[in-house]
């Protein structure tokens, strides 16, 4: 049976809350939504959050939250989400794409101030940081651009970096519940304030819509989401250790290490063609794929030649099979994969 790259981490736990919620006839946004929005606030730390129906819905409404003009720029990896590039148009806002850093999947301060300066025709006015593959670059250095920054932590989760938990140096925070998000509901996104400046400008934006809350049955899955994830965590580490040790062994390099990473992916920078990689890979039914096939880069909306590193890394990372999911006999049959890569 074929090992599947990617496998959501949903349990007969996650299940009975959604059918507790089914049985209970609530299907829109009620009250699980705000049971949600007190235990995220216990894990999270925020003041105030909206719970909204996908990563692209809470995106559109702190760009809108922000103020910024139409024409404006908004300042991203060229490896972040391809769905960043769609909302960016959508509200009137230009896109401006800043490379990855060498040896990284994430935009650096270094090379986000670099985007900024060669783009003052399209007045960068935002910062959208996504933790790529759950890598954390450096907040600090990134707030001192001197730009409102927006996180996004959907692939993060469960990270600590410069002593703060993940998600609370922006002005607002992107939270994904998506299927291949660290926590899934099968759909939906947080977007919060962590302070209580920001927090108050959040809540004087108004309510959004009930067209745009979570629904209760996905908000039933996330709760429980939450309370696995330590747990969940764990595992994933375990994983990575003996992917890594596999990895060890091979000419093929991993990202710069960080001593808090929480193992959302594995990945692997090859030294030889991902095409040979990957039939290598199906030979031995264990499914490998690209890791920024979907992202701005990915889908066409970054141009290479401005990107260099970015479109560099695109042609050769791929993810490893990580997720709790995976029993001990799978995780040997990818870590022997890894440690034969050609």
């Amino acid at each position: 049976m074929k090992i599947e790259v990617y496998s959501p981490t949903i349990k007969r736990k996650e299940m009975d809350a959604v059918l507790t919620a089914l049985v209970e006839d609530k299907i829109g946004p009620g009250e699980h939504a705000r049971s949600l929005i007190q235990i995220a606030k216990e894990y999270l730390g925020f003041e105030y959050c909206f719970a909204l129906r996908s990563p692209a819905t809470a995106l559109f409404t702190a760009l809108k939250v922000l103020g910024l003009e139409p024409g404006q720029g908004v300042v991203v990896s060229a490896l972040s989400p391809g769905y960043y590039a769609r909302v960016i148009a959508d509200t009137g806002l230009g896109l401006i794409c800043a490379d990855t850093a060498p040896g990284s999947a994430w935009a650096s301060p270094e090379t986000f101030e670099s985007a900024i300066a060669g783009n003052p025709e399209k007045h960068p006015r935002c910062i959208i940081v996504h933790h790529t593959l759950g890598y954390s670059p450096a907040m600090e250095d990134i707030l001192k651009l001197g730009l409102p920054v927006i996180e996004d932590i959907s692939q993060s989760y469960g990270t600590l970096t410069e002593g703060k938990k993940i998600g609370s140096s922006g002005v607002f925070t992107i939270l994904g519940l998506e299927e291949r998000d660290i926590l899934t509901a099968g759909g939906g996104a947080l977007l919060y304030a962590s302070n209580r400046r920001d927090a108050s400008v959040l809540k004087n934006s108004g309510t959004p819509p009930p067209e745009y809350g979570l629904p209760d049955m996905n908000a039933a899955m996330a709760l429980v989401q939450f309370r696995e994830a330590p747990k969940n965590l764990e595992k994933r580490r375990e994983i990575a250790q003996v992917y890594t040790q596999a990895a060890l062994r091979t000419r093929h390099k991993r990202f710069i290490p960080q001593e808090e990473y929480n193992c959302y992916a594995f990945p692997l920078i090859l030294e030889t063609g991902a095409k040979d990689v990957k039939a290598y890979a199906k030979q031995k039914e264990i499914e490998i794929e690209s890791a920024f096939d979907h992202s701005i880069l990915g889908i066409g909306g970054a141009e290479p030649e401005l990107c260099p590193e970015s479109y560099s890394l695109s042609l050769r990372t791929v993810l490893f099979p990580l997720y709790p999911r995976l029993r001990g006999k799978e995780i040997e049959q990818v870590a022997k994969l890894i440690g034969t890569l050609p």
